[in-house]
C-alpha cells in the first residue's frame, strides 16, 4: 500500500480519537499529555509508571478513559501488608463440594490502577509485573488468562520515601512509559474549580468497544516507518550505551547503563501510536523525540557523578536528541 493510501486510511480510522478525547475532557481539565500517553499504552499493549504528587487527577483520568472505552476499571491501594494473593487471587475451599476453587483477584480487569506501587513489598510487585509481562496468572495449578486488553497504570509518590520498596531498574524496564506529571497551570486549576462548582455527575458516552481495540492495534501496525527512521531509533538507543561513538563523549561519565532493547521496540511502537493519534499514516522524527523521553527516562541508569552534579535522565536524553543526527 502506498503512503498516501495509508495516510487516508489512518485519517479515517483515527477519527474516533477526537470524539474520545472530547468525552474524557468533560471531566478532565488539561492533562492532554497524560491522556495521550494512556491511549498510546492501551493501543500498543504497554503499561505506564507515573511519578507525581497526589491530587493530579491520575485516578479520575484513567477511570474516565476506561468508561469511554467500555473497559472494566479497578484500583488497588498498595500497602506494606499487601500479599501477592490479594492481587492475583487464591484457592478457596468449598465445604459443600469438598473441593478448592479459584477466587480471582482484582488484577482480572481491563484497566488496573496500582496506586503507590512502591509501598508494597517485592513479592507483590513481582507478581504484578509477571502478570503484566505474561498476561496470565497462576492460581494453584491452573493458569488463567487476563482479560484483553489489559493495561496497568502504576503510580509512585516522589514525596514520602519512608517505608517504601522502590522498584528495581530491571522491573521498571517492563513499563513501556514513565511519565512525570506536574501541577496544573493557573488557568487550568481555575477551570477545575469552576467544574467542581457544577453538578459533577457527568455522563460519559461510550465511544469504542473493547473488541474494537484489537482492530485499532492492527491498524497502527500498518503505519509506515521509513528505514531511515528505524536507523534513527537505533542510533538514539545505542547513543545511550556508547555515547563516545556518536560524538557525545561528555556523557560517558554520567551513564552507568544504557537503554535495553525494549527501548528500541517501544520507540517504534510508541511513535506509530502517536502518529495514529495525530491522524497521520507515517512516523516522523518529531514523534520519536516526543515519546522518547517517556520511553528512555527509566531505562538509562545514571552514575554517581551525574547525581552529584544534579543531572537527571531527562538532561541526558536532551543531549542525546541534540547530538544524534536526524534523518
Amino acid at each position: 500500500m502506498e503512503i498516501s493510501a495509508i495516510n487516508e486510511m489512518i485519517k479515517e480510522k483515527s477519527a474516533f480519537i477526537k470524539i474520545l478525547k472530547s468525552e474524557v475532557k468533560k471531566k478532565i481539565v488539561g492533562q492532554d499529555y497524560m491522556i495521550d500517553r494512556i491511549l498510546v499504552a492501551i493501543f500498543t499493549d504497554g503499561h505506564i509508571l507515573i511519578e507525581g504528587v497526589p491530587g493530579l487527577a491520575k485516578t479520575l483520568t484513567v477511570n474516565t478513559i476506561a468508561e469511554a472505552m467500555e473497559l472494566k476499571f479497578k484500583r488497588i491501594q498498595f500497602t506494606p501488608d499487601l500479599l501477592p494473593s490479594d492481587l492475583t487471587g487464591s484457592l478457596i475451599f468449598d465445604n459443600k463440594s469438598g473441593e478448592f476453587y479459584p477466587k480471582k483477584g482484582p488484577i482480572f480487569t481491563n484497566v488496573l490502577l496500582a496506586d503507590e506501587v512502591n509501598r508494597a513489598p517485592a513479592k507483590v510487585q513481582s507478581a504484578m509485573l509477571e502478570a503484566m509481562q505474561e498476561k496470565q496468572v497462576t492460581i494453584g495449578e491452573e493458569t488463567h488468562k487476563l482479560p484483553s486488553p489489559f493495561f496497568v497504570m502504576a503510580t509512585q509518590n516522589p514525596i514520602e520515601q519512608e517505608g517504601t520498596y522502590p522498584l528495581p531498574e530491571a522491573q521498571t524496564d517492563r513499563f513501556m512509559l514513565k511519565l512525570k506529571i506536574d501541577y496544573p497551570e493557573f488557568e487550568e486549576e481555575r477551570k477545575i474549580l469552576d467544574l467542581y462548582e457544577k453538578d459533577y455527575d457527568i455522563e460519559i458516552k461510550k465511544v469504542i468497544k473493547p473488541e474494537e481495540i484489537l482492530n485499532v492495534k492492527k491498524t497502527i501496525e500498518q503505519i509506515y516507518v521509513d528505514e531511515g527512521i528505524k536507523d534513527y531509533i537505533l542510533r538514539i538507543v545505542f547513543a545511550t550505551r556508547y555515547p563516545e561513538k556518536y560524538n557525545l563523549s561528555a556523557l560517558e561519565k554520567y551513564i552507568d547503563f544504557g537503554a535495553s532493547p525494549r527501548a528500541s521496540l517501544y520507540l517504534l511502537k510508541g511513535s506509530k501510536a502517536l502518529a495514529f493519534l495525530k491522524g497521520r499514516g507515517f512516523v516522523i522524527p518529531d514523534d520519536i523525540k516526543e515519546i522518547g523521553y517517556d520511553i528512555l527516562r527509566h531505562r538509562i541508569i545514571l552514575s554517581f557523578e551525574a547525581e552529584a552534579e544534579n543531572l537527571t535522565t531527562d538532561d541526558i536524553i536532551r543531549e542525546i536528541f541534540s547530538g544524534v543526527e536526524v534523518p
